[in-house]
This record gives C-alpha cells, sequence and structure tokens, in this order.
C-alpha cells in the first residue's frame, strides 16, 4: 500500500476528485493549506498599497491506495491538475505498513 500526497492548486480540486473517481477510487482527504515553491508568492494591490504575499492557498489531497492502483492514481491527479503554469504542485508517495479500520477492525487492504 502506498499514501500518497498531492499539493495542487484549490480551483483543481473537483477536477482531480472526479478523475479518481473515474479511475476507481475511491476515499481521499482534502486540506486547505499554504505554501510557495519555485513560485516564491507574489504581489498584490489591496485598497491601493502593494502587498507581497509569500504563503499561496493551495489544497493537500490525501489518500492510501493499493499497490497495483499507484500509476493510475498518480496519472489520474497529474492529468486532472495540470494546467502547465508554474504553481501546478507535486505529489509525493510513501510506503503505508498498516491500515485499520476503526469502526469493523479490517486491516490492509480490506481497510481501504
Amino acid at each position: 500500500m502506498k499514501k500518497v500526497e498531492a499539493i495542487i492548486k484549490p480551483f483543481k480540486l473537483d477536477d482531480v476528485r472526479e478523475a479518481l473517481s473515474q479511475a476507481g477510487i475511491t476515499g481521499m482527504t482534502a486540506i486547505e493549506v499554504k505554501g510557495f515553491g519555485r513560485q516564491k508568492g507574489h504581489t498584490e494591490l489591496y485598497r491601493g498599497a502593494e502587498y507581497v504575499v509569500d504563503f499561496l492557498p493551495k489544497v493537500k489531497v490525501e489518500l492510501v491506495v493499493a499497490d497495483d492502483q499507484l500509476d493510475t492514481c498518480v496519472e489520474a491527479i497529474t492529468k486532472a491538475a495540470r494546467t502547465g503554469k508554474i504553481g501546478d504542485g507535486k505529489i509525493f508517495v510513501s510506503p503505508v505498513d498498516r491500515v485499520v479500520r476503526i469502526r469493523t477492525g479490517e486491516e490492509n487492504e480490506a481497510a481501504i
């Protein structure tokens, strides 16, 4: 099993959710986050004054998938989240040792 964490632009969340659903991947967590990478923020004009915005709003999507679903998952997220512009985000993949469904006690792939 693998944990997939994707940092994406907020307006791409619905597209990513739909792409994952069409790929047969159910269940995900979305968290509003702020951060920056190469994009390094930007400046905004507010009431005549210029402000530097260092941390940009992003959405972090987390899900755990079976090993055989990993490539499908990463491909679905990549295609749905891509705009071709700087700041599209990143995908991180990590191993997961154990998953337990609290309600039933099911473990590992049965619990996903």
